[in-house]
């Protein structure tokens, strides 16, 4: 069907962020569309292991629209090249089930979904926070200040932090750090950016769902942890990180940027999660299937899988249902190339997931904050349970027979 410039800026006018001193009227685009600053550079992408590809811009956003996944590794065509050089690789290793439900379990009763609706109503006023422009940075400068808000409320500005880290783009990646006794780190991810795959640089992206859920979700699971007595003095063996990566829907950009600093620095992520998608559950239930977390299973660390799974039947009030999106499916795939053991959950099955992603449709109204609410008590747990794990022990064979360990 075709349609006018109008009508397809229209949504995007009417869904704008409009900051508290600006005019009513404004014309986003008086002098016409701007030509991307970017046509014609091609980028170097990987769609699978060992395939690669040169594209320009549109390109990629045309390999999106048909559901391709890949990572962007224009800039880091390193990432994972110290791992494959390693003879030392150690095999990843988690506790056979959670044990800290005497702890977790108190604190699943502060977790709000009027937090997490209130913070989402906020993000997805941005008209979008497509990585490259003047939105997204100033969706990125309020992400940042409400995380540090969230500390500050916490009277933790002492002990935790949050920082920007830094890309050339303009929208950087959040990353919020809760030491630990040693520098061993688990790592909770989600991406912050949005996209409209047919104008990125034009059309309104609220991204409510993708990932605007995913992001308020471990907001809320870090507001929580903050509370427990563990965190706040400090007795927790392991660093804690929450990250809120930029670019993702460019191929990955902020979190390759992230975990090659990472591998090049040699610092020591024993597990990351990634929460890409949290609320959307109308698919699901109108084919007659059971409200479920979606477990991803392919290209995935197998022992950090199963122990989520377990996370998942120990903390929350609905299943898990085992699935698969495929490759550079999420920024765990990052870490999982840097070597890192990391694994990812979704909404729902892989197939009944929200179709309203990458468009003006992408709305609040679209989602379940009681499902958003299962996947924070997931990652509250979690972030409990490992940060407290003794990974050294369990890594040496002294941490008892509960434990598990790669094949």
């Amino acid at each position: 069907m075709k349609a006018s410039w109008i009508t397809l800026l229209l949504p995007a006018v009417t869904a704008r962020f409009v900051e508290p001193s600006e005019p009513d009227r404004v014309l986003l685009y008086p002098n016409g569309v701007p030509e991307s600053p970017d046509a014609g550079q091609k980028y170097h992408i990987e769609l699978a292991p060992g395939d690669t590809r040169w594209v320009t811009e549109d390109e990629k956003w045309e390999l999106r629209r048909q559901g391709k996944r890949f990572f962007d590794i224009t800039d880091h065509p390193e990432l994972g090249a110290l791992r494959a050089r390693s003879s030392s690789n150690k095999k990843s290793v988690f506790p056979d089930k959670p044990t800290h439900q005497a702890d977790v379990t108190p604190l699943l009763d502060s977790l709000s979904k009027t937090h997490m609706k209130d913070h989402l109503t906020t993000f997805t006023s941005f008209h979008t926070r497509y990585y490259k422009s003047e939105h997204g940075r100033k969706s990125s400068e309020w992400l940042l200040g409400r995380v540090r808000a969230t500390i500050a409320e916490a009277g933790l500005k002492d002990r935790v932090s949050a920082e920007h880290f830094k890309h050339p783009w303009g929208q950087h990646s959040i990353i919020a750090t809760i030491p630990g006794r040693t520098n061993a780190t688990v790592v909770i991810g989600a991406h912050q950016d949005s996209i409209n795959l047919w104008f990125p640089s034009v059309l309104a992206a609220p991204g409510a769902d993708d990932d605007g859920s995913g992001t308020v979700t471990i907001l809320e699971a870090f507001r929580v942890l903050l509370q427990s007595e563990a965190v706040r003095s400090g007795d927790h063996e392991n660093t804690i990180e929450f990250h809120w990566y930029s670019a993702e829907e460019g191929g990955l950009l902020g979190s390759q940027a992230v975990f090659s600093a990472y591998e090049r620095s040699g610092r020591d992520v024993k597990a990351m999660l990634q929460q890409d998608m949290t609320g959307f559950i109308a698919k699901t239930l109108d084919a007659g299937q059971p409200e479920s977390v979606g477990v991803i299973v392919d290209y995935v660390d197998p022992n950090l899988t199963e122990f989520i799974k377990k996370v998942i039947v120990e903390y929350c009030t609905i299943p898990y249902v085992e699935t698969k999106c495929g490759y550079a499916c999420s920024d765990h795939a990052s870490a999982s190339k840097a070597g890192y053991p990391s694994a990812f959950v979704i909404e729902s099955a892989f197939e009944y997931s929200d179709d309203y992603i990458h468009s003006t449709d992408d709305l609040i109204e679209h989602l379940s904050f009681d499902h958003m609410l299962q996947h924070a008590r997931m990652t509250l747990a979690f972030a409990y349970e490992l940060g407290l794990t003794d990974f050294a022990a369990l890594e040496s064979g002294k941490g008892g027979p509960d434990h598990s360990d790669s094949l």
